[in-house]
């Protein structure tokens, strides 16, 4: 199945850019060579420019706190496993005093690297970062994946609280919905959303057998789904078939 997100507010639209770029830059800097190396250090950069608005921290913090409030009024409930629970709020606990003491925004203490900062200036450039432009990163280019990958370990550290914490929020948010299938006619999906309830995360799965790509669009009263198919040059048009996939509204 092939799934896809799609946020219904600008600040679940940010922590899903985010949590992309984070997953991207654990792959790149797994691997061993120094253009992944290089797009490793590009994706950083990016995660800074993604998380430079100034009240993303403290908008994170009052999430986490809001659901470690809502948690706390299920216990007693005969229902609740306490240990599932302390284990949650544990792991809210963690990343929002992890988040709580990184000083400035994401990436802050990075600034401060000449060095890095020379890199981050030209690597938006095509070819900016050419061994003529920056012979200093050439050089580190060239060094050992293991000395590559110990800075770039260390460089991150402090993007790390960040991480963690986008991934239990995202986590909350995808188990607050309950999955169920949905049939298409015609290639398209419409459904009004519940008064006085406010979602936040579509989630959509389709089997890729079909070769359709859903076009979503959405607002706090309702969704719509239109599903397209690829012609020969790539381009989406609109298709009439019926079809069948998986749907979850997460609260």
């Amino acid at each position: 199945m092939v799934l896809y997100e799609y946020p219904f507010n600008e600040s679940i639209r940010t922590m899903l850019r985010l949590e992309h770029l984070f997953d991207r830059l654990g792959q790149l800097m797994a691997r061993t060579t120094p253009v992944d190396h290089h797009y490793a250090l590009a994706t950083i950069f990016e995660i800074m420019d993604v998380a430079s608005r100034a009240d993303l921290k403290s908008d994170l913090l009052k999430d986490l706190e809001r659901h470690k409030t809502q948690l706390a009024s299920y216990r007693g409930n005969p229902s609740i496993s306490e240990a599932a629970l302390d284990a949650v709020v544990g792991r809210i606990d963690h990343a929002f005093a992890g988040l709580n003491q990184v000083q400035g925004k994401a990436g802050h203490a990075l600034t401060a690297n000449e060095w890095l900062m020379s890199i981050r200036s030209r690597i938006s450039i095509p070819g900016g970062t050419c061994e003529f432009d920056l012979p200093a990163y050439y050089a580190w280019q060239q060094h050992d994946a293991e000395k590559r990958q110990a800075d770039l370990t260390q460089w991150t550290a402090t993007l790390m609280p960040l991480a963690e914490a986008l991934q239990v929020l995202l986590s909350l948010l995808r188990d607050s919905g309950v999955p169920h299938m949905v049939a298409a006619s015609g290639g398209q999906y419409q459904q009004s959303l519940a008064p006085g309830r406010s979602y936040q995360l579509l989630r959509l799965q389709i089997d890729p057998a079909l070769q359709l790509v859903p076009e979503i669009s959405g607002h706090r009263l309702m969704v719509l789904i239109r599903l397209m198919r690829q012609d020969t040059d790539g381009r989406l048009k609109p298709t009439s078939a019926d079809a069948s996939f998986e749907l979850t509204l997460c609260a």
